[in-house]
């Protein structure tokens, strides 16, 4: 499992990789124009939307490597079994958090698929925002193999005592 949820997050790296070289290369492209007096009208709304889904796919992978949404004060002091408790509860409360999000992500999904960019017709807004609930899924799946270790964790601490 382990192995599958790095892989995941390779793929996640490498799209928010790709979307800052797009975002970046877009901004460039705009500098350019502008400086040549030439008008590109379509920069803006790349460059906005492509650091959109870099955003959101380096938000997932924040989860995951559990630097992201962390309060760790309490975490920092607390060892053994209260340690691995909150864990458990800070993770229950990204598990809702992150439903929520993803339910709600894919209605906006679906109620604006259809709406087109004002600069590039050709292009649909889901493609846009499509990335609430690919990041919110992942989020979920990272989330609940923290849980699992952190239970796995738990019951070696029972057969240990």
């Amino acid at each position: 499992m382990r192995k599958w949820v790095g892989t995941l997050e390779k793929i996640q790296i490498s799209i928010g990789i790709a979307f800052l070289f797009i975002f970046f290369g877009v901004i460039v492209l705009q500098i350019i124009t502008r400086y040549l007096g030439v008008s590109v009208i379509w920069t803006e709304e790349a460059a906005n939307y492509s650091f959109i889904w870099a955003v959101f796919m380096g938000a997932a992978v924040m989860v995951n490597r559990r630097e992201h949404f962390n309060f760790d004060f309490l975490v920092q002091k607390l060892q053994g079994k209260k340690k691995i408790y909150l864990q458990l509860f800070n993770d229950t409360v990204l598990v809702l958090f992150n439903l929520c999000i993803f339910v709600l992500g894919i209605q906006v999904v679906q109620e604006f698929w259809s709406y087109t960019w004002s600069s590039i017709p050709e292009m649909k807004m889901g493609y846009v925002w499509i990335a609430i609930p690919i990041m919110a899924g992942t989020m979920l799946i990272y989330t609940l193999v923290h849980m699992a270790s952190h239970i796995q964790s738990l019951r070696g601490q029972e057969v240990h005592e």
